[in-house]
């Protein structure tokens, strides 16, 4: 049986734009500020098994390319989905999403993988809509406003909170 350590706190992202990035850094710097929390940030491509066993709570954060979850973030889950498969049920979780519509497609991707792994969402996911609906506007670099990253600091809070007492 792996032990984790206690109030671990892994948030697996990518982003290609920096949009999903800034939502990260906000939900992380968040989260940081509960001293009993260990936040770790990793991008997807770098996240292996042994890091998704190893922590109390997990936070997915993708851009929505296409109506779906960016395809590093498939990989990630691809490379840990069975390896962790029945080790980390009822583990709490939350999802960040940044895109240039409803950012619904990505949800249910991740939602359907994490119920496999029978995870328990502590909040609703956090979709950020960038509006970006034209080629420019969607490789462009994107920049968020303090409204748009307010739901990813709200998040950060909840979730350290809610390790560090114990609730999830």
């Amino acid at each position: 049986m792996q032990v984790t350590p206690s109030n671990s706190l892994l948030i697996i992202y990518h982003s290609m734009t920096r949009g999903t990035h800034q939502m990260v850094q906000a939900c992380a710097a968040a989260a940081q500020n509960e001293p009993n929390v260990n936040v770790i940030v990793k991008h997807a491509s770098q996240t292996e098994a042994s890091d998704v066993l190893n922590a109390n709570g997990l936070i997915f954060a993708t851009p929505e390319y296409l109506g779906s979850m960016s395809g590093i973030m498939k990989d990630c889950f691809d490379r840990t989905y069975y390896a962790c498969l029945e080790k980390i049920v009822g583990r709490p979780y939350a999802l960040m999403v940044c895109a240039g519509s409803d950012g619904q497609g990505a949800v249910r991707q991740i939602e359907r993988i994490v119920t496999g792994w029978r995870l328990k969402p502590v909040a609703p996911p956090v979709i950020v809509n960038v509006s970006a609906q034209t080629p420019e506007r969607i490789l462009s670099d994107k920049r968020l406003s303090e409204s748009q990253l307010s739901p990813c600091i709200e998040l950060g809070n909840l979730f350290a909170a809610g390790l560090a007492m114990g609730l999830f």
